[in-house]
């Protein structure tokens, strides 16, 4: 009996997800489910696609995420053909079941990449309605006027991201949405060189989250990322989340240039956390930075001390601070 070894991972997962395809239609088996099934109930490949969603919104690091779309793919007539000689049973045709399963979870997923993911799974089912849709908006003039819900808003990311080409500016004020839409567009940050003012004009008062604080982090740690400006002011950040951002910031592959922090209503805790975090690890390894507004914030003598620290290290390419 001859072995094979496959390692690469995405042909893993694909092989994964033929697999879990023919437990289904061959075997009346959902492998993915943690519930007992008779055998003489039908198993749909509707139902199997549901498990395989709720896996990967589960997963914290994204490791079903090609797997699902793998499987999601096999369903479609013109990848069933390919299988007809291992398939044994008929499959069913209509994905109508799954497509309104996903698109539920993206009214509901708080993830932004989440979201966007599950994007990536309807465009394998051939679903692209919301996505013309978020297309049309891009073409016509009613940017500021057309409300947008926060699953057109990923709708809107998707695109965004899709697209090869790399934004000179993402600017909010091309959207009019809630704090929810706004948030599931942070993703976008990746794919532009400026990010303008993602949160100061458009989010005042709604407060910077936990979660897009991570996601910013995400972004600036990313070596894919393009953004080498952010503007961030009248925020009120806190202590976990500016701990985050300096975090993103210290990274190699940031590669951001200019950061504004004004009004952020820092002050003790919270301003101390910052300073700490610029002068011990972004001032000193971060060579890009040459431009950090700090205006209007409660720097108070030990915060400006911390400050004269960094910017006397020999290592500190600043070259304006506000």
């Amino acid at each position: 009996m001859e072995v094979f070894c496959f390692v690469h991972l995405s042909i893993q997962e694909h092989l994964a997800a033929v697999y879990v395809h023919l437990e289904c239609v061959n075997n009346n088996k959902n492998i993915l489910s943690t519930e007992t099934e008779s055998q003489s109930t039908a198993v749909k490949m509707s139902d199997v696609h549901k498990s395989a969603v709720d896996r990967a919104l589960q997963s914290e690091n994204g490791q079903f995420d090609l797997f699902l779309r793998f499987l999601l793919g096999l369903s479609l007539q013109s990848n069933q053909a390919l299988l007809s000689g291992l398939l044994s049973n008929y499959c069913e045709k209509s994905s109508e079941e799954t497509v309104t399963y996903i698109k539920e979870k993206i009214r509901n997923e708080s993830s932004a990449e989440r979201s966007i993911n599950l994007f990536h799974c309807l465009n394998e089912l051939n679903y692209n309605s919301l996505v013309e849709e978020i297309r049309n908006f891009l073409r016509s003039d009613r940017h500021s006027e057309t409300e947008l819900t926060p699953d057109q808003c990923s709708a809107l990311a998707y695109v965004l991201l899709t697209s090869e080409d790399v934004m000179e500016e993402f600017d909010l004020k091309m959207c009019n949405t809630s704090s929810e839409g706004y948030r599931r567009l942070l993703p976008v940050v990746k794919t532009s060189r400026r990010a303008m003012q993602v949160f100061s004009t458009f989010l005042a008062g709604a407060n910077l989250t936990d979660e897009s604080c991570k996601t910013l982090a995400s972004i600036l740690k990313s070596s894919n990322s393009h953004v080498t400006e952010l503007y961030l002011g009248f925020n009120n950040l806190g202590d976990f989340g500016v701990n985050l951002i300096c975090d993103g910031l210290s990274d190699p592959h940031c590669k951001l240039e200019k950061l504004n922090l004004s009004h952020n209503k820092l002050r003790n805790i919270g301003m101390k956390m910052l300073c700490d975090s610029l002068t011990t690890s972004v001032l000193s390894t971060c060579s890009c930075l040459r431009e950090l507004e700090l205006r209007d914030n409660d720097l108070q003598d030990s915060g400006a001390k911390l400050l004269c620290v960094g910017l006397q290290d020999t290592q500190c390419n600043l070259q304006r601070l506000g």
